[in-house]
């Protein structure tokens, strides 16, 4: 058994080789550039206005002689003598020997005299070409997760495809003779399987998709066949359930069989003790707890890390801030505690029933708190580490 310390170091060194591929920008939201992109036009493309007002070249006084207009998108591109103005509007692009913009709300007009109340300083409300960037500069650097503000800026910029770390292959299997789909009648002894719908919401949520999902049973043969198939052709294979010690829990004996060289097994912690991760060529496993609580919490601390890592994100761990605990905390044991928590104003709040085997108050928690294995007792007001949910 290794430490919270020790496995999250593992998880965070795994070396995942990655492919590049192409993809249109209208679909690169959550992915992450594998390439420097370079800006191929100055943006603005032109001096552009500011401000919906008048374009002018400083005359004697503050009476000017309008003599045009131009709106957003035309190409016209009058030229100015002094004392001289023309109607312009934002986003257009300004006559080349103006010398400032003046918004029309320090203006009058009368017929075709533009009446100022003071001169505008040189260059006032004029954008000047590539005052965001210039052609041949660095647009996002490589490692960018695109964002939708990253969507706009590129589109902006003319770009249509760009370079990203293509996203892991990732299968589910959920174990157990108990487990039943929902709809049907519950038997003595039976639950319905929530874990496989549980991780495929969270792992989606995080932008990542789904190549498969499989419930099976407590069967030896069955885990082993199952398991072979899915390490052929995925980055991620995602197990939960039958990683502990039971008679009836064959996932280790099947990973061993399968030789999947174990980086860890058994982690001092609360939830989530009995979790593995391993590697098989070009695919990672994790086997996670059966107890849905345990195997959501072991995702956010580890697989969620590892999944970001492979898609090459740079901020692969959840974020992390300490807040003053709500009320006094007595940990029980010796291992670390992930706790589910809520933050309020008054800071960090542990959520009632802790049990690795309810979800019901993982469904109003933000934030897990986690007491390291050697902190016992944790006063109110205390600052804790708290890790936010995605």
């Amino acid at each position: 058994m290794i430490s919270v310390r020790e496995a999250k170091k593992i998880v965070s060194e795994l070396n995942i080789t990655t492919k590049k591929v192409e993809i249109p920008l209208t679909e690169a939201m959550g992915f992450v550039l594998s390439e420097d992109i370079l800006s191929p036009i100055n943006m603005p493309p032109f001096d552009q206005s500011a401000m919906d007002g008048y374009a002018l070249k400083y005359g004697q006084g503050l009476s000017y002689n309008i003599v045009g207009e131009v709106q957003a998108g035309s190409s016209m591109h009058p030229k100015l003598k002094h004392g001289e103005a023309v109607r312009i509007f934002t986003g257009s692009a300004v006559p080349s020997d103006a010398d400032a913009i003046i918004m029309q709300e320090k203006t009058k007009q009368k017929g075709s005299k533009l009446l100022i109340d003071e001169k505008p300083f040189k260059k006032q409300n004029i954008r000047p070409c590539g005052e965001q960037i210039k052609t041949g500069e660095i647009a996002l650097k490589k490692g960018t997760l695109i964002n939708p503000a990253a969507i706009g800026f590129l589109a902006g910029l003319g770009i249509e495809y760009v370079s990203v770390y293509e996203k892991p292959n990732i299968s589910i299997i959920a174990t157990g003779n108990e487990l039943v789909r929902a709809g049907n009648k519950l038997k003595r002894g039976q639950i319905y399987e929530s874990n496989c719908i549980m991780l495929e919401s969270v792992i989606k949520s995080n932008g990542f998709e789904i190549q498969a999902s499989f419930h099976i049973k407590d069967n030896y043969t069955q885990t082993i066949d199952t398991i072979k198939q899915l390490i052929k052709t995925n980055k991620f294979i995602i197990i939960s359930g039958g990683i502990s010690v039971g008679d009836y829990d064959f996932v280790g004996k099947a990973l061993a069989e399968l030789d999947v060289h174990q980086l860890f097994y058994k982690v001092r912690q609360k939830p989530g003790k009995p979790i593995f991760m391993g590697r098989k060529g070009d695919c990672t496993i994790f086997a996670l707890p059966g107890n849905p609580a345990a195997s959501l919490s072991c995702f956010y601390e580890y697989v969620l890390t590892a999944l970001k890592l492979a898609a090459g994100e740079k901020d692969f761990s959840l974020k992390k801030l300490f807040l003053p605990l709500v009320d006094t905390y007595n940990k029980k044991g010796d291992r670390a505690h992930f706790l589910k928590a809520k933050i309020i104003k008054k800071g960090v709040q542990i959520l009632s029933k802790q049990s690795s085997a309810m979800l019901f108050s993982f469904a109003e928690a933000n934030a897990l708190v986690y007491i390291p294995e050697d902190k016992y007792f944790t006063q109110k007001g205390e600052l804790v580490e708290v890790h936010l949910l995605p």
